[in-house]
């Protein structure tokens, strides 16, 4: 349904959706407000879809104990599929010894024999 509507749409949306949370968790805006470290009427505005910033929507999600929605939001992907092929390539079972250095020759020029 949210791909249909436009930015300040999703912004109303997600602010009545928040509302919605916090009615249900029978909290003031007030407490909210206390909890996150924002101010009243911010949390009223992000409410009524007038726009946030991240760190807003973070605190009041923090304050809601709802950050776990974010999980699923957007799950951690873990390694990458070549990172892992890696890993299982060659596993080092020990650490490699130290490799001797050449000894040192005389420099020369290319056409010298």
């Amino acid at each position: 349904m949210l791909q249909f509507l436009s930015n300040p749409q999703i912004e109303q949306e997600l602010g009545k959706r928040l509302k919605n949370h916090r009615v249900d968790l029978n909290l003031s805006q007030s407490v909210i407000a206390t909890r996150s470290g924002l101010s009243r009427r911010t949390i009223t505005a992000i409410e009524n879809g007038e726009g946030s910033t991240l760190t807003s929507l973070i605190a009041i999600l923090r304050a809601l104990n709802a950050l776990d929605t974010l999980e699923s939001f957007l799950p951690d992907p873990g390694p990458s599929p070549m990172a892992l092929a890696r890993l299982q390539e060659n596993p080092t079972k020990y650490p490699s010894k130290p490799r001797k250095s050449p000894t040192p020759t005389a420099w020369k020029w290319g056409d010298e024999t």
